[in-house]
């Protein structure tokens, strides 16, 4: 679970859906060289660690007082490759204080697409008068500046504004159904290689 890595930082897709994971599941400790990344879905554990050429073993926690063992996460410990987080604009103890990273644009819907497995979802259902299908794709944080941030850059490449409101703590950002499927298509390019499959498979219908 501890075990010395050594993980590329030259750009691609794969490490930018990483850095997306991180920057909504994932977390760098305290100590200047750890870096964990949890889910509850096991299944997103095993493509982060595939992508990043991890050997580690996946290990299961509770959280908050339960001892229920349902979330997986990997840890490993990489000092390059913390202090490269650190140089995005990655912290340790982010939920509330992340803010805009500094991502390329080349590899902006492949961060997204890690952003979204992580802390999105997309929601289909039909409109309470006109029955008409609808569509709405959404990403959640606690901090706005990071919300700000993703909304700022969605308008900039894809000329989309979305909307933004407060949830259960949350910051949610949507997206109405023309905007939702231009985004769906921008995340899940044709040649995309790793992504969350049941979220996939709700998008799959409506990409091009």
């Amino acid at each position: 679970m501890h075990r010395l890595c050594k993980t590329s930082v030259k750009w691609s897709p794969a490490l930018s859906y990483c850095i997306g994971l991180i920057a909504s599941d994932g977390n760098l400790s305290k100590d200047g060289r750890h870096i964990i990344f949890t889910s509850k879905d096991e299944s997103l554990v095993n493509i982060f660690k595939r992508c990043l050429g991890l050997k580690n073993k996946i290990a299961y926690k509770g959280r908050g007082i339960s001892k229920d063992k349902k979330y997986s996460f990997l840890q490993f410990s990489d000092k390059n490759f913390y202090e490269f987080l650190e140089g995005l604009g990655l912290t340790p103890a982010k939920s509330k204080t992340i803010g805009p990273l500094k991502i390329k644009d080349k590899y902006f819907s492949d961060f997204l697409r890690g952003v979204f497995d992580g802390d999105g979802n997309i929601n289909t259902f039909k409109h309470p008068e006109s029955k008409n299908p609808q569509l709405r794709v959404r990403f959640f944080s606690a901090s706005n500046n990071f919300i700000n941030w993703i909304q700022n850059k969605n308008m900039k490449l894809l000329g989309i504004k979305g909307f933004t409101r407060m949830a259960k703590g949350e910051i949610v950002l949507a997206y109405a159904m023309a905007d939702s499927i231009k985004l769906l298509n921008f995340m899940y390019y044709k040649e995309c290689r790793f992504f969350l499959k049941r979220k996939h498979d709700k998008a799959v219908n409506f990409l091009n």
